[in-house]
């Protein structure tokens, strides 16, 4: 590539509402430009990072067997009613109406679409296990796209399904998925963790989650430093703390004016919120719920949700529900007497002589206990981790770190070939609805996450694997030199030659335009030819922010070989 051709405009200044490292980098290096809200072109340079993910991605899937198929992104509606999804998706569904008043959408996802497939083409079990995959655009309308590519409404993914007989084979698949997902990331030299997860709108039992680890990540996730346990926060076991003691006080009821919530009960109390306990009421399938936690813990919504008798998506009652079921204000409840089935969080079912609103406004309990004044109740993890809780697998205290999520696998079970009535049939003449996985990787977003990780103050530092080329020439005053001219020309026409990627800047600018330039768009290796250098019978070699050195012109692609 020569610079001087190559569409790549690079900026002197961060671009406004550029949030985060990614986006602003990719913007000022030229590999990228924004159309619209969530919407991005890729320019040249760009371009070729992203077809260096896909072919490692390709690479590592083949390998496990999966079939690369291209499916349509423009989906009829009716494929989503079977499922049941066509009104779930809400409005991160883009919904489009044809010149025949046809509904169809833009595609999100494609276990509709993938199933369709599989109905249209497969009769017998002799055709399973098959497992396929694509590089596709998908559309999500996000209602606030943010941080460039890592949360754009229009982005490449890698989406893959596969269909089964029965759970032991879906099994050896999603553990060669995980190890592929793995091998990729391990390839492009990214620090990541994979985690526990949950399966969200995909629906499905087991899930993870894989992490580029960066200070930017939208995700927390919780993991053991010394074991391979980890998971989302929104997954992640949390624990009991100890044993419950034995009661020592008697139940007391006090008065608590304007005390609603546990800061303000523990201030009044002169108590800390650890000996407070707080309830929240939700809905049920048949009543109000109330959750009742520690007093400085939160409720981890996702947990909740798929309790049991709790009504999923999670609806919190309103104040005026509250009144109406209980006869008291929120701020003011407890489980003593409280009418409605309760859910007790493990940390506060441990508590002993606590304290909780006394189901009447303006007073609390003080010296409650468990089993002597209220019945102990359903026990369930309601809460999330935090910092000094013990990871479940009993290796010792979790750490926490930001991640991107680039990677996601599900085993969706039967959820898809049941509502879209998609059967095999058996030897003993029987039909059978195949049990799913689903493997999705965001191409788009790990282009991002890899800027995210792989930068300093000048600019992108690309891996190797994926970088946009392997060497970059910048010329010293080319135009006054035929010597520096050859000597760059014939450097170029060699790599080519070998097989390796390069750019020259070949622009007539000043030199410390094109140095910035080279350290913003990051490209591993770096020769500078310039009339000093040469009549030394040198060039001026660096590889990343490394310091120079001098080589000679013949060890350069030797150099590039072997590294």
């Amino acid at each position: 590539m020569l610079a001087s051709q190559v569409l790549a405009p690079t900026l002197r200044d961060d671009p406004a509402n550029a949030d985060v490292v990614s986006h602003r980098l990719l913007l000022r290096a030229g590999f990228i430009r924004q159309l619209g809200s969530g919407l991005f072109t890729w320019l040249p340079l760009g371009l070729r990072v992203v077809q260096n993910v896909e072919a490692i991605v390709r690479e590592e899937l083949n390998r496990t067997g999966a079939q690369e198929v291209l499916m349509p992104v423009v989906q009829p509606a009716e494929i989503w009613q079977e499922s049941g999804r066509w009104d779930a998706m809400g409005p991160e569904l883009l919904r489009i109406i044809d010149r025949h008043a046809r509904d169809y959408c833009f595609s999100p996802t494609h276990e509709e679409v993938v199933t369709d497939v599989l109905r249209q083409t497969m009769e017998s079990y002799r055709d399973l296990p098959l497992s396929v995959y694509q590089i596709n655009t998908k559309f999500r309308d996000e209602i606030r796209p943010r941080f460039g590519l890592m949360r754009a409404r229009e982005f490449i993914m890698k989406d893959g399904y596969s269909f089964h007989l029965d759970d032991e084979s879906l099994d050896v698949t999603y553990r060669a998925m995980h190890d592929a997902y793995a091998a990729i990331l391990d390839r492009i030299g990214l620090r990541y963790r994979s985690v526990q997860a949950d399966s969200g709108m995909m629906g499905g039992s087991d899930s993870e989650e894989f992490h580029v680890l960066a200070d930017s990540g939208e995700d927390l996730i919780a993991y053991s430093p010394n074991s391979g346990y980890g998971a989302n926060v929104e997954r992640a076991e949390a624990l009991s703390n100890g044993e419950r003691p034995a009661p020592k006080e008697s139940l007391t009821r006090v008065e608590t004016p304007n005390a609603k919530t546990i800061e303000g009960v523990s201030k009044l109390l002169g108590i800390p919120p650890t000996r407070c306990v707080k309830t929240l009421m939700v809905h049920g399938t048949d009543s109000l719920i109330a959750l009742i936690l520690r007093g400085d813990h939160q409720l981890n919504e996702i947990k909740a949700a798929h309790l049991d008798g709790v009504i999923a998506p999670l609806r919190f009652a309103s104040d005026e529900e509250i009144s109406k079921s209980l006869n008291v204000d929120p701020g003011s409840i407890g489980p003593v007497e409280l009418g409605v089935p309760y859910i007790v969080d493990r940390s506060a079912d441990v508590l002993s002589d606590f304290v909780c609103g006394a189901n009447e406004n303006g007073f609390h309990l003080t010296g409650v206990n468990w089993l002597r004044d209220t019945p102990q109740g359903r026990v369930e993890d309601l809460r999330n981790v935090e910092p000094g809780d013990q990871s479940p697998d009993g290796s010792g205290p979790l750490a926490f770190a930001r991640g991107i999520e680039v990677g996601h696998i599900f085993k969706l079970g039967r959820k898809y070939t049941e509502s879209m009535n998609v059967t095999v049939q058996m030897p003993d003449g029987d039909d059978l609805y195949p049990t799913m996985g689903c493997y999705g990787l965001g191409v788009s977003r790990l282009v991002a996450a890899v800027v995210e990780q792989c930068h300093d103050e000048k600019g992108i530092l690309w891996p190797k694997a994926v970088a946009p080329a392997m060497l970059h020439i910048v010329t010293i005053n080319q135009q006054r030199s035929t010597a520096v001219e050859q000597a760059a020309s014939n450097l170029y026409i060699e790599c080519q030659r070998e097989g390796i990627e390069v750019l020259w800047d070949d622009r007539e600018e000043r030199p410390g335009v094109k140095f910035n330039d080279a350290e913003l768009i990051g490209i591993p290796y770096r020769v500078t030819i310039g009339d000093r250098g040469l009549k030394q019978g040198t060039f001026e070699f660096q590889h990343e922010r490394s310091e120079s050195i001098d080589v000679r012109p013949d060890d350069v692609i030797s150099r590039l070989v072997a590294s």
